[in-house]
């Protein structure tokens, strides 16, 4: 019996998606049947690429069923490699799209953080524009949203959309698997300029340290150079006793952020949009956090439709010291960035401090004060980060300096 790998989605309510089934033959070429929402005008092109990917993959004779919901190139390269693993078993080769310059941008640790937008990864309708939104970050997510049986296909999905999409400048993130399965996806991921990696459910330490062996290794044998940060996810109650060991386990650490889903149901309760349950486990998570010197990140607010809701936890969660929160929705965005901008009084406060480290430079001394009172460094680094988080806000000009505005 033939060989019989399928892929993708299929039926009336797919869009941007196709399904593709690959029957492996003896002989008689690679035969391409086509049925497309846009026949007409990218017909033919889809049968090439098809077929030149059957080359590029080392298959010479096949049986190629397409059904097309408008998929882009880099979907349908991804559901047809992923369609022909399923059908050999193994596979060396890779379909991959061109790198296009728009997703070559770098990253950086200190960048801000304020919002990260899930994507499904096994869902290419929702990624194309998800930076048009303006998220901080973009997730790519492999774990909760994929189904067990479709983790394999998400992974050439995510990998060729991170070597074909325009994300604006969010951070190129990527929620892997927990364990073994999160250490192979990796291997989908390291080369194709990953900037930082979500790992789930970490309760030790020695989770953390893994992973970030498995990038070093990968990161050598492609020749990659840039820096790919972590995130650990802290969603149990060890987890949050170990924030602080999981925090430090790597100076690749980044960002330390919470799952409030799990970890109220590791303790026994119920989440309540009060928080009384886990006020304990986030505080820890900030405190651990701002120990290690990184960034802690609050959980998502998963009622898409409160907005008001929304603001009111961004709020809190700046008020318990969160730098970003996680978000299911492009909606939710320009609210968490509303309510993580600074308030006036912080702004005019931190534009004084700068200015007086400024001069303070400019004049050689080795101390900054602010009237009679010392400013210690990590002070002036906060001003420094309010107020290139209120110009960033639209709430200061960039030339605020030359417009009087430092005398305020």
């Amino acid at each position: 019996m033939a060989a019989i790998g399928q892929a993708g989605r299929r039926g009336s309510d797919v869009r941007s998606d196709c399904w593709i089934s690959v029957e492996l033959n003896g002989s008689g070429g690679i035969i391409v049947d086509l049925t497309s929402k846009v026949e007409a005008m990218y017909g033919d092109a889809i049968r090439s690429s098809v077929t030149e990917g059957m080359k590029t993959l080392g298959v010479e004779h096949a049986s190629v069923t397409v059904e097309d919901a408008g998929a882009l190139p880099f979907v349908i390269q991804a559901r047809l490699e992923a369609a022909v693993r399923r059908a050999k078993g193994t596979l060396e080769a890779e379909l991959l799209p061109p790198m296009t310059e728009h997703a070559t941008y770098p990253t950086s640790r200190e960048r801000f953080r304020r919002s990260r937008l899930y994507l499904p990864g096994n869902e290419p309708k929702f990624m194309p524009n998800a930076g048009l939104h303006g998220p901080d970050g973009v997730i790519l997510d492999l774990e909760d949203s994929v189904a067990p049986s479709e983790k394999d296909a998400a992974r050439c999905l995510i990998r060729n959309a991170l070597r074909t999409l325009d994300f604006c400048g969010a951070e190129r993130m990527v929620r892997i698997n927990q364990g073994e399965r999160g250490l192979d996806d990796l291997g989908f991921l390291v080369q194709h300029n990953l900037h930082m990696v979500l790992i789930p459910k970490v309760e030790d330490p020695e989770e953390v340290k893994a992973v970030d062996a498995r990038i070093a290794e990968l990161k050598e044998r492609h020749s990659v150079t840039q820096d790919i940060f972590l995130m650990p996810i802290v969603e149990s109650a060890l987890g949050a006793i170990k924030a602080y060991e999981i925090a430090t386990a790597s100076v690749n650490v980044a960002a330390l952020t919470i799952g409030l889903e799990d970890y109220t149901a590791d303790i026994g309760t119920q989440r309540t949009l009060k928080g009384r349950e886990s006020f304990w486990a986030r505080s820890q998570v900030v405190n651990a956090a701002r120990a290690a010197r990184v960034q802690p990140i609050d959980t998502v607010f998963s009622d898409v439709a409160d907005m008001d809701g929304l603001l009111e936890s961004v709020r809190e969660a700046k008020s318990l010291g969160f730098d970003g929160k996680g978000c299911i929705h492009p909606r939710q965005i320009a609210v968490m960035h509303k309510g993580f901008a600074p308030e006036d009084k912080e702004v005019e406060k931190a534009k004084r401090i700068v200015v007086a480290f400024e001069e303070a430079e400019t004049k050689g001394l080795g101390v900054v004060s602010l009237g009679s009172k010392m400013i210690d460094p990590p002070v002036v680094k906060r001003a420094l980060h309010t107020v290139e988080l209120a110009v960033r806000s639209g709430l200061l000009d960039p030339d605020w300096r030359e417009g009087g505005g430092a005398d305020a």
